[in-house]
């Protein structure tokens, strides 16, 4: 096979993976993890699958890489193919990213909340207990330990509260009553309102 030959296999290769369905399905789920006010269900399949395709990505603009430096082909079309590639990474990262800063600032409300837990992959459970464990630690140092023993707790604000009551979530349709009347031309709505839509993948946050 001639390297023309190879040069056009390698970059249709490159194009009918840019274009897969699981690039899509990531950015769909990208998306609505940045627009979601909670963290949604973590894709083990998809992630795996994407960032295999990542992979193969990489071998396939070296191999490109190649092909063009030994035939004097334009340095700024070898830059672009590296653009595309760095893209690539950047969705899957970005994503990732999202999760574990959701699961910072939310961690002991995720973690006693059994429906939220389960959305988390093995990888982000392990996150979650170190990072509500380091917060624990330092929250217990710098502030619980000068308080009365009453407020020492970090889950509820005094020995008198029967539940864990710090880190609870208020949501808008809780400050609402758990209504709320939408009209003709208004363009916002609650989460809740839209929730299983998200979950079942019928609608896309942007």
């Amino acid at each position: 096979m001639d390297s023309g030959a190879g040069e056009s296999s390698a970059a249709d290769d490159y194009e009918s993976l840019m274009s897969t369905t699981d690039a899509e399905l990531l950015k769909s789920a990208w998306r609505n993890e940045k627009a979601a006010p909670e963290i949604l269900k973590f894709d083990a399949d998809l992630v795996q699958r994407y960032y295999c395709l990542c992979n193969l990505f990489h071998e396939l603009v070296e191999e490109m890489v190649d092909e063009y430096n030994k035939n004097g082909v334009d340095p700024l079309t070898v830059s672009l193919y590296q653009m595309d590639l760095d893209r690539t990474m950047f969705l899957l990262r970005s994503y990732l990213r999202t999760r574990l800063q959701k699961i910072e600032k939310y961690v002991f409300h995720i973690q006693k909340t059994l429906q939220l837990w389960n959305r988390l992959s093995k990888q982000e459970q392990m996150f979650a207990r170190r990072c509500a464990g380091d917060l624990k630690h330092h929250l217990e140092q710098s502030v619980l330990s000068k308080l009365p023993d009453q407020y020492q707790s970090h889950l509820r604000q005094s020995a008198a509260s029967e539940d864990d009551d710090m880190g609870e979530l208020i949501t808008y349709e809780s400050k609402m009553g758990g209504s709320l009347n939408i009209e003709a031309d208004d363009y916002a709505l609650p989460y809740k309102s839209i929730k299983p839509l998200v979950e079942s993948g019928q609608i896309d946050l942007v």
